[in-house]
């Protein structure tokens, strides 16, 4: 039989069992080892620029929209409106009770501390400026943090209980973007009711008490503008003081799927470190804990200012916000997100 019978014709398959010569390329669509996915996809093997996922946006401009719709949802909701203004309420609440303790009078007696802290309670008489100092040292540790730390322990695991995370999810943000988001939403916050309680302090002291030039700690005058600048320098030192708490808080919302229990548990921390930080057997971690500088702020008023626990806290924030932050990411990134 010649070689010509035994060639197989054109065209036609291999028979079964039999192997296909070598050098013999498969018929254009057939499935062969070199292309797994053509007997998966009709329409031919696939094309190799075509990705095998959908790429995420990576616009700077979308994440822009994404962060400015977190902010927006969060303070439109009215648990936010009820924390701002029990917040706001607060140096109101001060500035009248001194006005009826003194009656309006410029009796205070206050002045440069002896180490036990600044007298700026007793500043409030003389000049209506030292209500924002003193509203946030009445509100510092406390209340702010409390209300900061109701806003982190509900920013994911909020999500979870309420079934919207798994859809933020679907949508093409990313893991890692949406905590970014999440947690930069709550430093918003941090500054917006920073902020809140200086001006409604500086509302309540224009109106009730005289205002004029201040007298600081270390006893020199400055005016009343270089007061404002002061004043506003130490808003912003208090918004940076809590977001250390903050990313602790954010890393206690990943570890759960309930809201209220991640609040719960992240005002429970709050208190805890609170207590810790007031026994004096334990003043060797105090200055580990996160609240232990929230306080330096007084060093503001001090001419010059006085920078070195003002450092030592912007130090110690930024380590918790490292280490509680990374925490947070590896907890979320490895999170299995059923509901």
């Amino acid at each position: 039989m010649s070689q010509a019978e035994t060639a197989p014709q054109a065209g036609a398959a291999p028979q079964a069992g039999t192997a296909p010569q070598a050098g013999t390329a498969p018929p254009a669509g057939a499935a062969g080892a070199g292309d797994p996915a053509g007997s998966r996809d009709p329409a031919g093997p696939r094309d190799p620029a075509r990705p095998r996922h959908p790429v995420r946006p990576r616009n700077p401009l979308w994440t822009l929209g994404l962060l400015r719709s977190e902010i927006t949802t969060l303070l439109r909701r009215h648990r936010t409106f009820a924390l701002l203004g029990v917040l706001a309420a607060v140096p109101v609440l001060i500035g009248i009770a001194v006005r009826i303790e003194t009656g309006g009078g410029g009796g205070g007696a206050g002045g440069p501390d002896g180490g036990a802290g600044p007298a700026f309670l007793a500043q409030v008489t003389n000049n209506g400026l030292f209500l924002v100092f003193a509203a946030l040292a009445a509100t510092l540790p406390v209340f702010l943090p409390m209300a900061v730390g109701v806003v982190a322990g509900d920013a994911i695991a909020g999500e979870a209980s309420s079934g919207t995370l798994r859809y933020l999810l679907v949508a093409p943000a990313g893991r890692t973007r949406l905590l970014l988001v999440k947690y930069a939403s709550i430093l918003t916050f941090c500054l917006v009711a920073t902020l809140v309680v200086a001006a409604s302090a500086l509302a309540v002291g224009a109106l009730l008490f005289p205002v004029g030039d201040v007298t600081t700690i270390s006893g020199t005058r400055i005016s009343f503008g270089e007061g404002l600048g002061r004043a506003a320098l130490t808003a912003l030192v208090v918004a940076v003081s809590l977001t250390g708490f903050a990313a602790l808080g954010l890393f206690v919302s990943t570890l759960t799927s309930s809201g209220i229990g991640a609040m719960a548990a992240t005002v429970g921390l709050l208190i805890t470190v609170q207590i810790l930080d007031s026994i004096p057997q334990l003043s060797g971690v105090h200055p580990y804990l996160f609240a232990h500088y929230w306080l330096s702020f007084a060093d503001v008023l001090r001419e010059p200012v006085h920078w070195d626990d003002l450092i030592k806290n912007f130090q110690l924030q930024g380590l918790y916000v490292a280490v509680f932050g990374s925490a947070a990411w590896a907890r979320f990134t490895a999170k299995d997100i059923t509901a």
